[in-house]
């Protein structure tokens, strides 16, 4: 986590065409999870939200958000305050099943951190708990709104890519060995903690494999049993998608790709931040000419797409894009190929 600053949470977002009728209230149940600070700053930055708060116990967060001149409130006033209308759970993983079914059955809209349990039955309790209260549920994957992303699933839908054949995915990261057990307190290891975001594209894309396999290994040299190097393979009825992820590479995000291969071309985002997708085409297609090309991109910010989405559906009163059917299926992929 980087050192906070009033600064680093008064970042601005894009400014909304016209201001929002109402300001929403939002709370942060917990606040100790890597994308805590970032999404923070968002939700300060949308003029949609109002930020009634974050609960967090462990002293050393609390001090650097009070420090940072963030309200700092408790676990009953977030869960009964009916003026409050979201909560995003943003605690450690293995309380993320908890906090969230907390959140939803006191009536709250929920943005619940990934991956929202480290089981199937939680999972289920979290999705039933929605439906139940018919509150929105948005899991936390954060490249559900990116745009380079987005436009090569499009164009894999729309067909211009052809009859999809593979799948390709890399999420690689570097991480110190005082974060190695930290990471290993579930067996799936780097596959379960990062690889879920490559799931996520594919699933929505290609629904439930057929056939997941995977192998986890312990590559690093630190006398420990993370799972630092790990791939799976998903397979469908014409199709196989592959992921990879592991923690032992420097530098790793211009590494970090998806590439989608089809009949009539392929697609490739590389690297996913600051995106840059590549479409390469033996036919022209939809707005794509034949040949090789660079696609125009708008900046990519992490968590800015989601909470836009989450203002806009609360207040139209909406659906969000990606269903509970469609959560439940990726948690399934993503535990099965986690050996979880």
């Amino acid at each position: 986590m980087t050192s906070l600053t009033r600064r680093t949470f008064l970042a601005a977002a894009p400014a909304l065409a016209q201001p929002p009728a109402r300001k929403i209230s939002i709370a942060f149940l917990g606040a100790a999870h890597s994308h805590a600070e970032g999404k923070i700053a968002v939700v300060r930055a949308n003029p949609a939200f109002s930020l009634a708060g974050i609960v967090e116990d462990d002293p050393k967060f609390r001090a650097r958000y009070e420090a940072a001149g963030l309200p700092l409130i408790t676990r009953e006033k977030a869960l009964t305050d009916s003026a409050i209308e979201v909560i995003v759970v943003e605690s450690e993983v293995k309380r993320h099943a908890r906090d969230g079914f907390a959140a939803l059955n006191a009536g709250k809209h929920v943005h619940l951190e990934k991956p929202p349990a480290d089981n199937m039955t939680e999972t289920r309790t979290v999705i039933e708990a929605a439906r139940r209260k018919q509150r929105l549920l948005q899991l936390g994957y954060m490249w559900r709104h990116h745009p380079g992303m987005n436009l090569m699933l499009d164009a894999a839908r729309q067909g211009w890519l052809g009859d999809i054949y593979l799948i390709k995915g890399m999420m690689n990261t570097l991480i110190t060995a005082e974060q190695r057990p930290e990471w290993n307190l579930f067996p799936g290891g780097q596959m379960f903690e990062q690889g879920c975001h490559l799931f996520d594209p594919i699933t929505r894309l290609l629904g439930k494999p057929a056939k997941i396999s995977s192998v986890l290994k312990t590559s690093g040299d630190f006398k420990d049993t993370l799972k630092d190097n790990t791939v799976a393979v998903l397979e469908y009825p014409r199709a196989v998608a592959v992921i990879t992820t592991a923690v032992l590479q420097p530098t790793a995000n211009p590494y970090r790709c998806l590439e989608i291969f089809g009949t009539n071309g392929t697609a490739v985002l590389r690297p996913i931040e600051q995106p840059v997708l590549e479409i390469d085409l033996a036919k022209p297609a939809g707005p794509y000419k034949a040949g090789r090309q660079k696609v125009d991109l708008p900046p990519f910010r992490r968590y800015e797409g989601d909470f836009a989405e989450l203002a806009r559906c609360i207040t139209e009163h909406k659906p969000l894009s990606v269903t509970l059917e469609q959560e439940f299926i990726l948690q399934q992929v993503l535990l099965e190929a986690s050996h979880m």
